[in-house]
């Protein structure tokens, strides 16, 4: 699948989606790998994904996802939800529901993630 492919019918996720992927530039290289329900950020490994909650979930939702994955637990009170699929590993999810909500703090997010998988 391509990423104009993902993204047919969800124009403001792919908006949100080239906005997180202007940061991930700035910071440094990054492959994308698209996949079937999600994008890939990777560098040695995969650092963030992005999702379109509306193609799984049957309640509106926000037009795009951003899940960071780090080694501890970030007390932000801006993520959706934050799991621990495994020991020492935690998945946080950020809702994204316009340009303004990609500001520093989720460029720094970005960037930690972005070393973390060197």
């Amino acid at each position: 699948m391509t990423l104009d492919e993902f993204f047919t019918g969800h124009e403001d996720s792919r908006r949100l989606f080239e906005d997180v992927r202007a940061i991930v530039e700035e910071i440094g290289a990054a492959d994308v790998c698209v996949g079937k329900s999600q994008l890939s950020f990777r560098r040695r490994r995969a650092f963030a994904w992005a999702w379109i909650p509306g193609r799984y979930l049957r309640i509106e939702g926000p037009p795009l996802v951003l899940t960071l994955s780090f080694d501890h637990r970030d007390l932000s009170p801006r993520w959706k939800e934050i799991v621990e699929p495994s020991p020492g590993r935690f998945t946080h999810h950020l809702e994204l529901r316009s340009s303004s909500d990609i500001d520093a703090e989720v460029k720094h997010w970005l960037e930690s993630a972005w070393l973390a998988a060197a």
